[in-house]
Order: structure tokens, then C-alpha cells, then sequence
């Protein structure tokens, strides 16, 4: 039998706010921008969600609730950090750490136990070097298989420890509400309702057969979460689908040229990564939203995959302008490659070889300079531009995908 445990830092990206500003510890802290913004709540504090607060809410919403309180941009580059330190001391007891954000991971620790004890006592040892060594508190949840672990590290938080026996878990599920299950969302709650049944224990009287004919093959799915059953193993770190960034506006706005800025800074963007991470990508995909909120995304296959910012942006630029960039005003754009692989750009048809190589080596160049004294350290004079552009818009809000 596996021994499972999911570890889950405590509002993280609000607690490493609070960490490395102890004027912000015990106020309410909301991170993701300003309450005039018309972005959403990454994560907020456990003093903010006294007031109703919650991520996802609208950041103007989460302002009026509680108007004294600390609002924060995100510091992405910050939380990754600390994610990494946080990461490197659980794979100090197992290879099998499956990371779900930056901020949470399964880990199984069936093989440790021979090392370094019991999976419970493993688990403490490693939420008690967290908040010793990194300065930040987590929860955790025991168990025997991902389902029972993710849920135990979820039901008493901040600082809970919940450990989920074989023998205990048809009891310990039956008074949850049947939403703590996967695959649990309105609709299906809905239906599930309908049929009388509001708890876990509820649907552990239900048989499969019933539940496949009212929720198909989710119902059978269902059947067995609700008795404990996951047989799914911990798998290590996946390698990214996708590589991404996109920026909101705070000014929803039109001017196309500064448009192109914002979209070939995304491109370079995507493409230092990719090379930081020595892959390529295929597919070219753009994303729009306009002032109506409807959201647009195009792709296109390339002849070869590239990590070559100048290649990504010529087939974002006109995938933007065969969309006629959303024939309105935009709110939001990004830009993604998918279809990765390992290696760097070989050949591209936009240039030829002398040219494909010279870049190489001026991309060689521009990394390092940015590598050693920051990301702002070398910028192109269309960017410049664009920069100014940004603050006279009175704000852009950035974020980036994996």
C-alpha cells in the first residue's frame, strides 16, 4: 500500500508578502494589483478572507469588502524562488514529488519509510524544516492514495495535519459534502442533489449503475472517490505543454502599433524562456480579449520549431492581424508555444544560415548580459516605446503559463 502525502503552503504567495515585510503579518493582505484594477485576487491572507475575501474575486469587489486593506502586485520571480528552496528539501526525502503549482505537491513516500521513518513522522519533519528554514507554514494530508492526501491537507487549514487510515475512510468521508470530491462542480452538484444526496455518505448507498445512468462515466468515477479509491501514482515533474505570457490592460485601447510593442515583448519573453530551457516549439498560438470580453485565440504550425523570439512574433503578428486583433478595443493579449521538444532551433525558413547563426549568437549574448544584471538590462528601442506607452496607460498586469 502507497503512502501518500500532499503538502499545501498556506496562502502562499500573501504569506511570502508577509514574510518579507513583517509590517504586513496579522493585517489583511490581497495579492494580484489594486482594488481600482480590473483584475482578480491571486491570493489573500487569512486576516483578508475574514472580510469574504477569495481568490479569483474581483479585485474592485475585494476593495469595497475591505478597503483598508494591503494590496499587493504579484511578484512572480519571488514566489518561484521560494518555491524551488520549498521544492528542493521534499525531494531531500523522495524523487516522487509531483508538483501541482508552485505552492502544493504530492509526494510518495512508501520507499522513504526505510530512512527516514514513517510517512507521518516524514511529513512533520518536512512542514517543521519549511517553516524553520524557508519562514513559511504549510498543511498537509497522510494517506494512502492522492485523493484522500490532497483532501486531508485541504479540511484545516492554515497549519492542518490530517491523517487518513484504510481502516477510517469510509467514515471520515461520509459527512463531507459531496462538492469535496473531484469532479464535483454546480452542475453535477445539481444533479447529484436532485437524487437526494448532499454528503459523501450519501452517495457511498448509491450504486454504480445508477450513478452511470444519471452522470454517465463520471458517475462511476464518483462511485469509487466516494468509498476512497484512486489508484493513480505520484508521477515526478511533467515537462511544460506550453510555454506562454500575456498582459491585461488596465485602459482597454486600440493603437495597433502599440500593440505590436506589447506583443513582440511577449515573444521575447516566451522565447528566453524556451531557450533558458534548452527547448523548441511548433505551434504558435495568440489569445485576444476585447472590451466585450469575448476572447479570440488563433494558432498556426510552423515549418520547424524555433525558440527564436523574431520567428515567433512574425507568425503571432499575423495571426493578430488576420483577426483584425479582435476588431475592437483589447483588454488582453498573449502569446504561447506548444508542441515542445528538446533542442534548440536548427534551421529556419525566415533566415538564412549565416543569419540563423548570427542571431544565435546575438540571442547567446543578450541572455547572458540579462542573465547576469537583469531582465531590464538590454531592451530593444521598439520596446522602448512600448514601455512609455505602458505608463501612460496607467498600468498593464502581466502573467505567463506552463
Amino acid at each position: 500500500m502507497r503512502k501518500i502525502i500532499h503538502i499545501d503552503m498556506d496562502a502562499f504567495f500573501a504569506s511570502v508578502e508577509q514574510m518579507d515585510c513583517p509590517a504586513y503579518r496579522g493585517k489583511p493582505v490581497i495579492v494580484g494589483g489594486s482594488p481600482k484594477m480590473r483584475g482578480v485576487v491571486s491570493t489573500c491572507s487569512y486576516e483578508a478572507r475574514k472580510y469574504g475575501i477569495r481568490s479569483a474575486m474581483p479585485l474592485q469587489e475585494a476593495g469595497r469588502r475591505c478597503p483598508h486593506g494591503i494590496f499587493l502586485p504579484g511578484r512572480m520571480e519571488r514566489y518561484q524562488e521560494i518555491s524551488r528552496w520549498i521544492r528542493a528539501i521534499m525531494l531531500e526525502y523522495t524523487p516522487l514529488v509531483e508538483p501541482l503549482s508552485l505552492d502544493e505537491a504530492f509526494l510518495d513516500l512508501t520507499d522513504s519509510e526505510q530512512l527516514f521513518g514513517t510517512a507521518e513522522s516524514i511529513a512533520k519533519e518536512i512542514i517543521i524544516r519549511i517553516e524553520k528554514e524557508v519562514g513559511l507554514p504549510a498543511s498537509v494530508g497522510v494517506a494512502h492514495n492522492k485523493f484522500l492526501a490532497k483532501l486531508g491537507s485541504d479540511l484545516h487549514k492554515p497549519r492542518g495535519f490530517v491523517v487518513i487510515t484504510p481502516e477510517s475512510v469510509l467514515e471520515f468521508l461520509a459527512p463531507l459534502p459531496v462538492r469535496r470530491l473531484w469532479g464535483v462542480g454546480s452542475k453535477t452538484a445539481e444533479v447529484l442533489h436532485k437524487l437526494g444526496i448532499q454528503t459523501i455518505g450519501d452517495l457511498q448507498r448509491m450504486s454504480v449503475s445508477i450513478l452511470k445512468s444519471r452522470l454517465g462515466e463520471n458517475g462511476g468515477a464518483l462511485y469509487y472517490l466516494a468509498r476512497g479509491i484512486d489508484d493513480r501514482p505520484v508521477t515526478p515533474e511533467e515537462e511544460a505543454k506550453s510555454i506562454g505570457h500575456e498582459v491585461t490592460f488596465a485602459v482597454d485601447t486600440g493603437e495597433r502599433d502599440y500593440l505590436e510593442g506589447v506583443l513582440l515583448g511577449l515573444c521575447e519573453r516566451v522565447a528566453r524562456r524556451m531557450r533558458k530551457q534548452g527547448i523548441t516549439g511548433g505551434i504558435v498560438t495568440l489569445k485576444l480579449r476585447n472590451n466585450d470580453f469575448r476572447t479570440i485565440t488563433r494558432r498556426t504550425t510552423l515549418a520547424v520549431p524555433t525558440d527564436f523570439e523574431e520567428v515567433i512574433f512574425e507568425q503571432a503578428l499575423a495571426l493578430a492581424k488576420a483577426a483584425d486583433w479582435g476588431g475592437k478595443k483589447l483588454r488582453l493579449i498573449g502569446v504561447s508555444l506548444s508542441g515542445l521538444q528538446k533542442g534548440s532551433s536548427q534551421q529556419i525558413p525566415l533566415f538564412v544560415t549565416g543569419q540563423n547563426e548570427e542571431l544565435r549568437r546575438l540571442h547567446k549574448t543578450v541572455d547572458t548580459i540579462k542573465d547576469k544584471f537583469g531582465e531590464n538590462a538590454i531592451t530593444r528601442g521598439r520596446l522602448l516605446s512600448s514601455a512609455q506607452s505602458k505608463k501612460d496607460k496607467a498600468g498593464i498586469f502581466e502573467g505567463k503559463s506552463e
